[in-house]
């Protein structure tokens, strides 16, 4: 986007599959300058991507060897199966290690596959890489609850830095300050604000952008001066105890499974059937029959003496619905100090709805293709990128790369780069003499300096044409 085009990555990819993950990740890939080749059997999906996809698409079933033999399968690199049929995915590992591909990545649902004590090991399959999706997106619910402080903390640079979510209440003292202005009032320790998510939009601060109530942001710091930062945002530590969860489907039954035993569950599904077969299969979690939508039900259930409230039906809008619903609810029967303390998460099933939830009232708004298609990504720039973290219900990722010599990173301070990355990249810290340090304006990264950035999705390419030479 910017600039000369360097670094650009020679694999050839084969993707099998357009639907939600695979159209992300062939977006993503061929932005970043891979050569993605799609095997689709859907005309309809062929026909959507044509003309918005840098790729080379073919119509055909994911299991003729002739679709295969069309797509070059015996030039690729890697191997992505992410069709909608977990049998399809596992059995073209095996037909790409015939044709010699070297890396194989399969979306597999059932866990029933891949692990150690699996009766079909990742080894008999020849998958380098399995991914859950409805399991990464439970696994990270769980994660995010056990969380003491703030909507979600994100470890980096071997646990030295932390990147804190939180909203601005119109009470803060952040509240209508620019980050200039914070630096200069707030100086006894380092920290940025490295995303916003305001409306519709992820916003890459600089300087003088101002924040706003309601506004969700990310901000950085060092880990030790992590306290600081939770005070001077008025972030409090809260063990989660009663956790409510709206839909019974794959994430949301699997959520209560692995909370069960340490929290309160009460989960709501709305399919009587379902229902029942998930208060024989919980084994301490509260299954109620009701529509979650339904404020009445909501409140019968228990939801004002609930500290955790998670919406992972199947349905976009109603898990937005029902997370600004729950989160009026709670606000509007307790203290304003009380209901900071009420965590909200959505399960969102469309990433252009993901910014939206976060700033209509969830905490924090997870996508399982997201997660899903970002698994795969880490696992292919592996070498290039030292980790990736998503910052959920926000348009962008953060990463920790290695400044190469004679990189444009290198040659002039951060105040002084090409101002067209303002908004779209910010360099957040670097390690220098032993330890991490927090990145301002005057910095200056050398050759072979570890840096965290964070940069909207799309800009990564960017990012690597900054810290490649």
């Amino acid at each position: 986007m910017f600039g000369k085009k360097t670094h650009t990555p020679s694999e050839n990819i084969l993707i099998l599959g357009l639907g939600g993950v695979g159209y992300y990740l062939a977006k993503r890939l061929a932005h970043e300058g891979y050569a993605i080749t799609v095997i689709e059997l859907a005309s309809s999906l062929i026909r959507e991507a044509d003309g918005t996809l840098d790729a080379r698409l073919i119509q055909g079933n994911a299991m003729s060897i002739d679709c295969w033999r069309g797509a070059n399968a015996e030039k690729m690199d890697y191997l992505i199966a992410v069709t909608d049929n977990d049998a399809v995915n596992m059995m073209a590992s095996i037909i790409a290690d015939r044709f010699g591909i070297s890396r194989k990545i399969a979306r597999v649902r059932s866990l029933e596959f891949g692990n150690e004590d699996s009766l079909l090991t990742v080894e008999d399959l020849k998958i380098d890489l399995i991914i859950h999706p409805e399991e990464l997106a439970a696994q990270e619910i769980v994660r995010i609850i056990k969380l003491r402080a703030g909507n979600d903390i994100i470890d980096s640079a071997d646990g030295q830095i932390q990147v804190m979510a939180t909203r601005i209440p119109e009470s803060s003292p952040l509240a209508h300050k620019t980050l200039k202005e914070m630096s200069q009032t707030y100086h006894e320790f380092r920290f940025r604000v490295v995303a916003l998510a305001r409306g519709i939009s992820t916003v890459i601060p600089g300087g003088n952008d101002t924040l706003l109530p309601q506004d969700q942001i990310f901000i950085m710091a060092g880990t030790k001066d992590l306290p600081k930062l939770m005070t001077l945002t008025g972030v409090e530590q809260q063990r989660r105890h009663r956790v409510m969860i709206l839909g019974g489907g794959l994430v949301g039954s699997r959520v209560a499974q692995l909370l069960e035993e340490t929290v309160e569950v009460t989960m709501i599904e709305k399919d009587e059937e379902s229902a029942q077969e998930l208060s024989y299969t919980l084994k301490h979690a509260e299954v109620l029959h009701g529509d979650g939508s339904d404020a009445n039900v909501l409140q019968m259930a228990g939801l004002l003496d609930m500290d955790t409230f998670i919406t992972a039906t199947g349905d976009n809008e109603t898990n937005i619905m029902s997370c600004l619903l729950a989160k009026h609810l709670m606000n509007e029967k307790n203290s304003p100090e009380k209901s900071r303390l009420r965590k909200s998460i959505c399960l969102v099933n469309k990433e252009d709805y993901l910014v939206l939830a976060a700033t209509m009232g969830s905490d924090i708004a997870l996508n399982k293709k997201i997660l899903a298609g970002n698994e795969i990504l880490k696992f292919i720039r592996m070498g290039q990128l030292l980790s990736v973290a998503d910052l959920h219900g926000f348009d962008a990722e953060m990463v920790e790369i290695v400044a190469e010599p004679g990189a444009q990173i290198t040659r002039k301070p951060l105040s002084k780069l090409d101002p067209a990355y303002y908004g779209q990249i910010i360099i957040g810290a670097i390690f220098r003499e032993g330890e991490w340090r927090v990145a301002v304006g005057d910095t200056h990264i050398h050759d072979n300096e570890r840096a965290i950035v964070v940069c909207k999705s799309l800009f990564l390419k960017d990012v690597q044409q900054l810290f490649f030479s």
